[in-house]
Order: structure tokens, then sequence, then C-alpha cells
């Protein structure tokens, strides 16, 4: 699938192999991680870390700016959760159902939303999320303001039993990969060149015949249901589905994630989600003040990294 002028010229090739030594060595620390930190933690950081490089598939490679992606990382974390302990579903299944309405809202609101752009694209997906929000405030099936608490971990494919840390981590981690994997392939594709084509110069792809609005639907699609794909992980990992996974500063954290990462950078993101939720984790007894520490810490990778961490990290070997 990997479009022809992606590798045609030397620095094409020598990105894509880039690109592909930032997998090995990313497979290779997600290996080790279990036993060198919590795998709890490290379970959050791989699924906000998916998060992330879902929005950053909109943003850095369709140039879409979404204010409102909560809306399917959230939506799926409480489809999964209320089919995991309702319905009492397999995690698979629990997880696949939210990943599935996740994209189908991402195509009715990306419908809505790609008619517009710049500033009116971000300011409709934003307030199409506060809808999502408000319903989940108000829908029987997610718990109001309690959420839905205690989800079960159970047993994938009814043989091994979740509630195992190291057997869950080996499922996250087997999920987190694969959602990179498709985002590599996305990206590499020829579908993902025209998307570039579209991001740098939507009038002059449009003049060579492609329909713009139907590749930056398809984009969004895509990146709505990797989100999805994110937070139904994300609910069965800490058995929870709750207001914050929906709410619009979920929203703002996973564009401050991808920034302070890299845009357009297939890992950078990854780097993002680590920093921020170490922040909060490590952080957690400053209260408040990890907000203002988040702020600043975004402020000089704005000032000294302007192409975010992974993009500073691909300067200076020259990539």
């Amino acid at each position: 699938m990997a479009g022809s002028s992606q590798t045609a010229s030397p620095a094409g090739a020598a990105k894509l192999m880039g690109d592909r030594a930032f997998m090995l060595l990313l497979v290779a620390l997600i290996v080790v991680a279990p036993f060198v930190a919590y795998p709890i933690f490290v379970m959050k950081v791989l699924c906000f870390g998916l998060f992330a490089c879902a929005f950053n598939l909109l943003l850095g490679y369709g140039g879409l700016l979404s204010f409102g992606h909560a809306a399917f990382f959230g939506m799926a974390s409480y489809v999964c959760a209320h089919a995991a302990k309702e319905w009492g579903l397999t995690p698979e299944l629990a997880i696949l159902g939210g990943t599935v309405v996740s994209g189908l809202l991402g195509l009715a609101i990306g419908a809505l939303a790609i008619r517009r752009q710049g500033i009116y694209f971000a300011m409709i997906t934003l307030a199409l999320a506060q809808l999502v929000y408000f319903f989940c405030l108000q829908a029987p099936f997610t718990g109001g303001e309690d959420g839905i608490q205690a989800v079960p971990r159970g047993k994938l494919f009814g043989l091994i039993d979740l509630s195992n840390d190291m057997a869950l981590y080996v499922m996250v981690a087997v999920i987190v990969l694969a959602g990179l994997f498709i985002i590599h392939r996305i990206v590499h594709s020829p579908f993902g060149q025209v998307m570039k084509a579209i991001r740098d110069n939507e009038p002059r792809a449009l003049s060579l015949g492609y329909d713009a609005e139907r590749f930056k639907l398809l984009m969004f699609t895509l990146s709505a249901t990797l989100a999805g794909l994110a937070g139904a992980t994300k609910a069965i990992v800490f058995q929870l589905a709750s207001l914050t996974d929906v709410h619009w500063t979920m929203s703002g954290e996973v564009v401050l994630m991808a920034l302070v990462g890299g845009t357009g950078t297939l890992f950078g993101p990854m780097l993002g989600a680590l920093l921020v939720v170490a922040m909060e984790t490590y952080l957690s007894g400053l209260g408040s003040w990890v907000t203002v520490a988040q702020g600043a810490v975004f402020v000089i990778c704005v000032l000294a990294f302007r192409e975010g961490i992974a993009g500073k990290v691909k300067a200076l070997l020259g990539q």
C-alpha cells in the first residue's frame, strides 16, 4: 500500500526507514516497560498515546484541528463499559463495540464539520462534542456523574483471565501496536499522500481532481475510530467510564500531547502522552498546580521545540 511518492526519493526512503526504526525501538520499550515501571501506569501511557496518535492523524497529516476528540474517546469508553458490565460481553467484543460506535459517531460529526475550515471547523467539533457530553450526562446507561464503575475485565476470547495485570498488559500492548501499525500504513499509503497534498495546498489538490471533502471525511472517521479504540481499551484497563473521558478538557489534553510530542510525526504524540501522563501521576500532590506545570511545559516546548520533541530529535538526527 505504500505510496510510490514516499519511497521514490532518497529523502522519502530515509524517512520511511527512520519511522520503522522508531517502531522497532517502541516495540522494544513496550516489552521492557512493565518490568521497570508499574504496569497500570504504562498501560495508561499506551492508551493515551494511541489517543494522541489518532488525533495527530487528523491534525498532523490532515491539517484539521479538532477540539472535540474527547467525544469519540469517551463514547467508546461508555459503550465498552456498558457492554462488558450489563450485557456480559467478552472484552474483545466490548472494545470492538465501543470502537465501531465511535467510528459511526465520527462519520456523523465529520460530515457536518468538514463543511467548514480553520477555526470554524474547530468550533463546530467542540460544539458537537459538548452535545455528546450532555447526552452522556443525561443518558440512563452512563450512570450520570457517577459513571460506570467496577467494569469487569472478563476473559479474553473466553480463555485468558484479564484480572492478571501482565495478561492485560499484553492485550493492551497488542492493541496499541496494531493501532500504530494501522496509522503507519495510512500515512504511507496513496490515501495518506493525497491527504498531505490537501493539507499543504487544498486548491491545488482540487485542481488535480481530488474530492477533498470525501478524503477529509474518511480521515476524520479513521481518526475517530482509532480514538474510540483507545477509549474502549482504557475502560477495560481502569474498569471505569466517566464524564472526564468525554469532557472538553480531555480534548485539550490530547491537543497538548500531540503538540508537545510533535505533530506530523508518527510517534511524537506517544512521547507527549508519556510526558503529560507522568506529570499528572507523579505531580498529583501539587493539586491544581499540575495544570500550571503542564502549561509551563507547553510554553517551553512551543518556544524551544517548535516541531515538538520528536521533531527536534529528528532534526538532530538529520532526518
